[in-house]
């Protein structure tokens, strides 16, 4: 069966450049072994990058051993839906990609606080 997203349909690509994605294949796809739950496809923005760096998730410093060129604002990234949601608490929330948002990430952020922040929100569900 296909992953699906928060909005009931298919799961679309999140990101490429950098590949992004638990299994690194571009999308927020999730599994047993993604303990962390890394579903919401988000858009990162400044604030949201120096919010993470200070919880101690720095995804702006490259890793190039890990082949990880860091984050800049604008890139899409499938964070950990926990940190996604502390930052919303903490007022530094990134937008989100909800077509590119695995439905996992339901079980921990409700779909309201997602579309506050959506980035591709239809206007009706039949627009989608």
């Amino acid at each position: 069966m296909a992953d699906r997203n928060v909005l009931g349909g298919p799961l679309e690509l999140c990101g490429t450049d950098p590949v992004t994605g638990f299994y690194r294949d571009g999308c927020c796809t999730s599994g047993p072994e993604d303990l962390g739950s890394h579903t919401i496809c988000a858009v990162v923005t400044a604030e949201f990058l120096e919010h993470q760096k200070s919880i101690g998730n720095d995804l702006s410093t490259p890793m190039l051993q890990y082949g990880f060129p860091g984050l800049v604002p604008g890139d899409r990234w499938c964070v950990t839906a926990v940190n996604w949601l502390r930052a919303h608490h903490d007022g530094a929330a990134a937008f989100v990609v909800l077509a590119s948002t695995h439905e996992r990430a339901l079980e921990i952020v409700p779909l309201e606080i997602l579309r506050e922040h959506g980035v591709d929100v239809p206007s009706s569900p039949g627009d989608y």
